[in-house]
């Protein structure tokens, strides 16, 4: 591209003052500034002869709109080499964060065990056993047992129905010895035995699968109807005595990508509820970003010190990005540990989409202190923020059932918990020395940087002698769900590959064995869907077989076929319907604490009633599309297909037809295939599978209409599927959504742009960017080509890479800077005036964004403009 030889300076000049805030006074006095180098100089104070002008006139051009808040809180600095910086987290006191090498290998293990050799693991902390360890291993036999009997009576008796074999011992003898030497003729009376055993096998495992919901389902139902147990953490009782001088708390939230809009406000909203109890002053907050697009991270900036300016929160809120995405959230936390972990007692882990009250932040930390055991309390998050029909189904459905489930593991668990990895509390000192990550070894999609740390971080904890628990009737405690069925399946697919990387742990050594079970459930939250996917398959091959290898007249029959049995229908509906109730009771006996407890707050007994049964249906077309998917999961992890890690969507979003129809169309035409198959061969059966296969071949319409934010607002004004967030909406959850449009109406498109061609945008990116190196001639030849790359193809053509070492280096986003003003480079000048749209402060029309690849050409008053 030819070298930009502008005619006239006063245009940019003048343009480039209209967006400075300046008094009158100053803005008279610079005027007269013969360039925009000189411009730079005289907002600096620096002598003509200063060299990087642009990056000296970044302190007074960020105190030009800041100043006082800035130079109050004392955040505004200089680094060693005299240029303006942002404090904008505290001081580093470093801690080795350690981690243990995993030692997968059994054989490995067990040689050095038997040469003298064997490492232990780290000991856990001597303390005698408490009473609840003892009460909680009676409580898991008897779970134990409970599973077990009516799995096995399940299964006697489902052996008894299955139409094909005779499956007593003399029945079986009478199998093999009649079992006839032709190859063809074997298989063929083999075939039904084989089938009937792996039906017979998956139905003992799915049945058992299901008993251990149906029994914490149940015991949950008791312990919320009875109020307080024995054994028992919560807050209820522990008063609103002034927390200690000494018991300093850190609330970090790692985002990566996020909404900065939604995610800020959420931080903003915790922030004022925890500051009107108190309490503040023990508290700081961490932004701890991993974000890889130079938009968002830009945004992140700008947010940041919006958030700091508008709640006075300099000096309690800190943000920092790491230039270096290292085991993603994980390594997050741990550098957080690293750094700064020293210098608190406790910390609260957040999501970007947690919100958290004032009360429930003080309640954790009181009652770490009053239960010196525990290593880590979860809260049992309440899901709300969402208008879909999908997400208000949704939240309903974990608002109103999920308080039995959370409440009966904590009645099986108690102090051997689970540990979600957002909206709890951890004691940060025996974290850093016992859980740190390291990565798995080997090769392939189940090695490396483990992916669901949280549960393997709790098992840790565990192992190092500290209690994990569940303070699930803690209020304060919100999260949001995805928005539809597409978003919903995406996070499940991370999740399913994180679960089975976790079950190569299963084995490490010192790991307590209820979350050795933990790691097992993890497993088979997914693990279950092809699993029920090869049960109805082989249901429906052993009808086929039924149809095909009976002869005609059983009784009088001769030849290879075994004995057939009869079919008893009334044994097989009676089992059918101890299955279902099984799925359904937990529902019911939601519904009936609702009832009990009180229906106000859901739209009253009847129409909470109304939703649940809604729901039940909606439920019936939904989880054999989840089974689909989550099996293509399973299957595909097994085949080595890599799974990438990417934040959730945080809006309102609905599923095109054609998304819909790309989604769901393998599942659709399976659908109907199997139901032609069965129709087939035995149109009765297809009674019994038409569940499944109508909602498979329903699954484009049922994901986009669920999908509808009209439908779910239309429900909501009837009262269906109400929760008590939407009822009588908590202060923090209606700061959040207040200060989510407010940032929005902001308008965050564009930030990078912003950062490189905004006069405060750049000096605030200047004041925070982390890349702080000296002087060499390598460096200074980089930075020469950064620029001269950067000027050349427009932010555009910038690859997310490139823009994040501009935004990094302050020295060459000072020199990008001042030399595109100076010379007048449209292509990053036109998309900073799109970009600020009825903000935009000049008085000329924007021109249009040079095309891509096009000669740039000076205008009259040099500004480049597209040829």
């Amino acid at each position: 591209m030819p070298k930009n030889k502008p005619i006239s300076l006063r245009g940019p000049l003048d343009e480039y003052l209209r967006h400075l805030p300046l008094a009158a006074a100053e803005r008279e006095r610079l005027a007269d500034a013969g360039s925009l180098a000189e411009l730079h100089r005289r907002l600096a104070g620096a002598p003509a002869a200063a060299g990087d002008a642009g990056l000296d006139s970044a302190a007074r051009r960020l105190a030009g709109e800041y100043g006082d808040e800035l130079a109050a809180a004392g955040v505004l600095a200089t680094d060693a080499a005299g240029r303006a910086c942002l404090a904008a987290a505290p001081p580093i006191r470093r801690t080795p964060v350690v981690p243990e090498p995993w030692g997968l290998n059994l054989l490995r293990r067990a040689w050095l065990r038997l040469t003298g050799r064997a490492v232990a693991p780290p000991p856990p902390r001597d303390l005698p056993p408490a009473s609840w360890q003892r009460v909680a291993s009676l409580r898991r036999l008897v779970l134990l047992l409970l599973i077990l009997g009516p799995t096995a009576l399940a299964t006697w008796y489902m052996r008894d129905i299955l139409p094909c074999c005779d499956w007593s011992f003399s029945g079986f003898a009478q199998f093999v010895e009649g079992v006839p030497p032709s190859p063809w003729h074997s298989l063929g009376t083999a075939l039904p035995y084989l089938l009937e055993g792996s039906v017979l096998g998956l139905f003992a495992l799915l049945f058992g699968w299901l008993s251990a919901g149906f029994w914490t389902a149940v015991m949950g139902f008791w312990e919320l109807l009875r109020g307080r147990g024995r054994h028992f953490i919560s807050a209820t009782g522990l008063g609103t005595a002034p927390i200690p001088a000494e018991v300093r708390t850190a609330i970090v939230m790692p985002i990566c990508n996020e909404d900065v809009a939604r995610a800020f406000a959420g931080l903003r909203a915790t922030y004022e509820s925890l500051a009107a109890t108190g309490e503040q002053a023990r508290f700081d907050f961490f932004i701890l970003s991993d974000s890889s697009s130079a938009d968002i991270a830009a945004a992140e900036q700008q947010a940041w010190l919006e958030l700091c300016r508008e709640t006075g929160g300099f000096g309690r809120i800190f943000y920092r990005r790491r230039r270096r995405r290292v085991k993603r959230k994980s390594g997050n936390i741990d550098d957080f540990c690293r750094r700064w972990g020293s210098q608190y007692r406790y910390m609260v882990v957040m999501d970007a989409d947690s919100v958290m009250s004032g009360d429930c932040l003080t309640a954790l930390v009181r009652l770490m202190e009053a239960n010196p055991e525990a290593g880590i309390i979860q809260t049992a998050p309440k899901a709300s923020g969402r208008d879909t029909l999908y997400a208000r189904m949704q939240q309903f459905a974990t608002r109103v059932y999920g308080p039995l489930l959370t409440a009966g593991m904590h009645f099986w668990q108690l102090g051997e918990s689970h540990y979600w990895g957002h909206n709890a509390i951890i004691r940060i000192k025996p974290f850093i020395e016992h859980c740190a990550l390291a990565p798995l070894p080997g090769r392939g999609v189940f090695a490396g940087a483990i992916l669901s740390h949280d549960f393997v971080e709790a098992a840790l904890m565990r192992r190092a002698g500290w209690g994990v628990w569940v303070a699930h009737d803690l209020p304060g405690s919100y999260e949001e769900l995805p928005p539809n069925l597409l978003d919903e399946l995406k996070r499940d697919r991370r999740w399913c590959h994180g679960n089975l990387m976790n079950f190569r742990l299963f084995l490490v050594r010192g790991i307590h064995p209820v979350h050795r079970a933990v790691f097992l459930t993890g497993v088979m939250s997914y693990l279950s869907a092809p699993l029920w996917f090869a049960f109805l398959l082989l249901s429906t091959a052993l009808m086929a077989a039924h149809q095909l290898l009976m002869p005609q007249d059983a009784a009088s029959a001769s030849g290879p076929f075994p004995a057939w049995m009869p079919w008893y229908p009334q044994e097989a509906m009676l089992l059918f319907y101890s299955t279902l109730a099984m799925l359904l009771l937990p529902k019911l006996l939601s519904l009936a604490l609702v009832w009990v407890k009180g229906a106000d707050a859901y739209g009253g007994a009847i129409r909470v009633t109304l939703s649940v049964l809604l729901e039940m249906g909606c439920s019936i077309l939904l989880t054999p599309v989840r089974m689909f998917f989550h099996s293509c999961f399973v299957v595909g992890a097994f085949l080595g297909r890599s799974v990438q890690w990417k934040s959730p969507r945080r809006d309102d979003g609905s599923t095109s037809w054609a998304e819909a129809l790309r989604r769901h169309g393998v599942q659709t035409l399976l659908g109907l295939v199997w139901a032609l198959l069965v129709a087939w061969l035995n149109p009765r059966f297809l009674w019994w599978l038409a569940p499944i296969v109508g909602a498979l071949m329903l699954s484009i319409p049922v994901s986009v209409i669920s999908s509808r934010v009209v439908l779910g607002r239309a429900l909501r004004a009837l009262k269906l599927f109400l929760i008590p967030e939407e009822h009588d909406a908590p202060t923090e959850l209606r700061a959040t959504e207040r200060y989510t449009r407010e940032n929005r109406r902001r308008g965050q498109d564009g930030a990078f742009v912003r950062a490189v061609v905004d006069p405060q945008g750049n000096a605030l990116a200047c004041a925070m960017a982390t890349v702080r190196h000296g002087q060499s001639l390598a460096i200074e030849r980089l930075r020469a080509e950064r620029v001269t790359h950067a000027l050349a193809v427009g932010p555009e053509r910038l690859d997310d890479r490139a823009r994040l070492a501009l935004l990094s280096d302050p020295v060459v986003l000072a020199r990008l800077h001042r030399q595109l003003w100076e010379e007048g480079w449209e292509n990053w000048l036109a998309p900073w005036r799109h970009s600020l749209g009825g903000l935009y402060r000049g008085s000329a029309r924007p021109q249009a964004a040079a095309a891509p690849g096009s000669e740039a050409k000076p205008a009259a008053d040099g500004v480049l403009l597209a040829g």
